[in-house]
């Protein structure tokens, strides 16, 4: 072998791995720039001083001209088995157990569901109620209880959902101590992500969800330029961490879901009537920038 062209092959190889790694670590985001500064010290002496700016605002910056204070807001307060509790200050209450206002069915029309003792549930052959805002990006808490006594197996058994811009649905099902699909019992993304664990309460038991979620961007030939993200956690549980959802999850047969099918930067909230008496109550969203 010769080795005097062995050296710079080995150069050129050790140069591009090097690149190869620089470029697996080139965040096009934030903007961190990073300096020193001569400083006097508390001995009077000067010393370097380290500074970093990320997105152009110093770390511990405190000017608030620079960087403001956030918005000073209520929490909520948890709920009880007896209670539903309070949403935060800043929140868009859609269902506060009083009446079903804020609601519509999927036409515009006065939903068929019915509201009795501070929750709301289907009736037969109501379909989905839907609510008459609209939200993009958002924090959704939405807390649910499927029927008790249990009645059916499987996907029969305390079949519900939740819909992000009428179109994005977090499972709800009876999952205790009932098998089905993995892709399709409480807490899934309807066919497309399997909870990560089953932290389903007793039929009869308040549930809850609360869902992070942030839309889905096209550019203007319906092509997608960011795939919607879902964080969901169920009882206070993480089932689904920042999924990055690969397509849409509407029904299109036994072993088929929908693609992704570009629509504007806002839609409704929806619950679904899947013929089980599934009720619901203290339904409640915040808005999130993109």
């Amino acid at each position: 072998m010769n080795h005097k062209l062995l050296i710079p092959a080995l150069c050129a190889a050790f140069i591009l791995g090097v690149a190869f790694s620089a470029a697996a670590v080139d965040f096009p985001t934030p903007v961190i720039k990073e300096w020193k500064v001569q400083e006097k010290n508390d001995k009077g002496k000067m010393e370097d001083v380290d500074y970093m700016s990320i997105d152009g605002i110093l770390v511990h910056e405190e000017d608030p001209a620079k960087q403001p204070q956030p918005t000073v807001i209520t929490p909520g307060t948890a709920s009880t088995p007896a209670q539903p509790g309070m949403p935060p200050s800043d929140a868009v209450v859609l269902f506060d157990g009083k009446d079903l206002s804020n609601w519509t069915d999927t036409q515009g029309k006065e939903t068929k569901w019915i509201l009795k003792d501070g929750v709301m549930s289907p009736t037969k052959n109501s379909g989905m109620i839907r609510s008459k805002q609209e939200f993009g990006s958002c924090q959704l808490h939405v807390e649910f209880a499927c029927p008790t006594p249990p009645e059916g197996e499987g996907q029969g058994r305390g079949n519900s959902g939740v819909f992000l811009m009428g179109r994005y649905e977090v499972q709800v099902l009876d999952s205790y101590e009932n098998k089905t699909y993995p892709d399709g019992q409480c807490g899934a993304l309807y066919g497309r992500s399997k909870p990560l664990v089953n932290a389903c309460r007793k039929p009869g038991e308040w549930q809850s969800y609360d869902i992070i979620f942030h839309r889905p961007v096209f550019d203007k030939d319906g092509g997608v330029t960011r795939r919607a993200t879902f964080t969901v956690l169920q009882n206070g549980v993480v089932v689904q961490d920042h999924v990055e959802m690969s397509g849409g999850n509407g029904w299109r047969g036994k072993h088929s879901i929908t693609n992704y099918e570009a629509h504007g930067d806002k839609g409704p909230i929806e619950l679904q009537d899947h013929g089980n008496p599934v009720i619901f109550r203290n339904v409640w969203v915040r808005e999130l920038a993109d």
